[in-house]
């Protein structure tokens, strides 16, 4: 208990205040929208070079640690981009919009990715000699891409909607 209370006392106010940004961003995807193939776009490519950016700022140029994150950006895109699909989305061409349903998805996806960094960070200031630690940096990397893969094939998913001939996503609505 008391290593928890330290890590917690240690951690800069800026992190928290940035989860508290970052679940407000979850809390309000919990809601139906209609939303832009920007704004559905924009997210996922911010949190790709923020997953690539922790992996270079933690391993550096480690191959295992940068092969690791195209791994699991891989795998989500090709493994679990119908898990993520937004089931009952639809696109409207006369407004350019998506209608997105209310999902926990994106809370708990992005709670996931800053608890890896967190804990990353926190194992790095603990141990800094993990930093050069293949399994380690291959597994982190692994979840920073996995992570951010899921945000990115979700996005995919979406902006397919608008690609699709009207008949096409008429028979999905129904």
């Amino acid at each position: 208990m008391m290593m928890i209370t330290a890590i917690l006392s240690h951690t800069p106010t800026w992190v928290w205040g940035l989860l508290a940004a970052l679940l407000a961003l979850g809390f309000a995807q919990t809601k139906s929208r209609e939303v832009s193939l920007t704004r559905v776009t924009v997210l996922p490519l911010i949190l790709l070079v923020l997953s690539a950016s922790g992996v270079f700022n933690a391993f550096g140029h480690q191959p295992v640690a940068l092969g690791g994150w195209a791994a699991g950006l891989a795998a989500s895109l090709t493994l679990a981009r119908g898990w993520v699909a937004v089931r009952a989305a639809s696109w409207s061409p006369a407004t350019q919009r998506l209608h997105v349903p209310g999902s926990w998805l994106p809370l708990t996806l992005i709670v996931g990715l800053f608890m890896i960094k967190y804990m990353v960070g926190v194992t790095l200031a603990m141990e800094p000699a993990m930093a050069h630690n293949a399994i380690f940096a291959g597994c982190c990397g692994m979840a920073y891409g996995g992570f951010s893969g899921l945000f990115a094939a979700r996005a995919l998913s979406l902006r397919a909607l608008a690609t699709r001939p009207a008949s096409a996503s008429a028979a999905q609505a129904a």
